[in-house]
């Protein structure tokens, strides 16, 4: 271990184990220390989760092993899969009033899943999916859209939300919360590729693509996803990622395969799908979403 464990008897503020330290859950680690919260951290790889000792976290060899003596595990893990399987292998770890604050996003049965995985392990529940990526997760802005079984893990986590969000909106049941991401996020994706075929299509007329970024700011239809977007895939910088492609196609197919669970067709939706799967498998996938303007639009002559 490294740094100082303050899961120490009497301590009175809440320690919290985070499970996975990628780039949401090394943002999300780094806000919950500088809001005074104990931490306790574990990554599949060690070295991963090794800088947040810089911070005072104590970084764990096991998952059990980070989760002893915290009072709240946040799981900042891939998918529903990996999720289930890194709690399994924690449940020697969980006390009896363990919180388990789950923010991977995943479909709402999957949600539900894990719901009914945290019963049969004991602990208390939170789903807690979060809206925004690389840049709201470090400034501690991100949006949590919450709901759980168990009427005080409310009070509980809030010093956990507080510290990773400045909005948290509960919903009356999980599922519930994975539901509205899965929403948000087609408009994300949806928003991401209509771009990219606007600026395709402006560069194959013969049309400066900084112009249409230039009429559409001030427009009805700007954003700020328009002008941060758009001239990164213009000047070809998106190899930092801020939401990975391979994240973004993982979560079209639950976009996707949710709807048609639900009886929907999304022509949109499944449209974008196809765009980011023929992106991913042009070896795209650790790039940011945005790459998939890089991906050929180009018919056959």
């Amino acid at each position: 271990m490294n740094g100082t464990d303050p899961a120490s008897p009497g301590h009175a503020v809440p320690v919290v184990a985070v499970l996975g330290t990628g780039t949401m859950g090394d943002a999300m680690g780094r806000n919950i220390a500088s809001a005074g919260l104990g931490l306790r951290v574990w990554n599949r790889n060690r070295a991963v989760a090794e800088p947040l000792a810089e911070v005072g976290a104590v970084v764990c060899d096991t998952e059990a092993e980070a989760c002893r003596g915290a009072d709240i595990v946040l799981t900042a893990l891939a998918n529903e899969r990996v999720v289930a399987e890194v709690m399994d292998e924690a449940r020697d770890g969980l006390g009896d009033d363990t919180v388990w604050v789950q923010v991977c996003t995943v479909s709402p049965d999957g949600s539900r899943r894990l719901g009914d995985q945290a019963a049969g392990l004991g602990v208390s529940y939170v789903e807690a999916p979060v809206l925004g990526t690389k840049e709201p997760a470090v400034a501690g802005t991100l949006t949590i859209l919450a709901a759980s079984p168990q009427a005080d893990a409310r009070d509980r986590v809030r010093p956990v939300l507080d510290a990773v969000g400045t909005r948290t909106v509960w919903l009356d049941e999980v599922g519930r919360p994975s539901s509205l991401k899965l929403a948000y996020n087609a408009w994300v994706l949806t928003t991401v590729e209509g771009i990219a075929e606007s600026l395709a299509l402006a560069e194959a007329l013969g049309v400066d693509p900084h112009l249409l970024i230039d009429v559409i700011d001030g427009s009805g239809l700007n954003s700020a996803y328009v002008q941060s977007k758009g001239p990164k895939m213009i000047d070809d910088d998106l190899d930092v990622p801020s939401f990975p492609l391979e994240a973004a196609a993982k979560d079209a197919d639950l976009i996707t395969d949710t709807a048609r669970a639900a009886g929907l067709h999304l022509g949109i939706a499944e449209v974008v799908r196809e765009r980011l799967r023929l992106a991913a498998d042009a070896g795209l996938g650790r790039a940011d979403v945005a790459a998939t303007y890089r991906a050929s639009r180009r018919t056959a002559a």
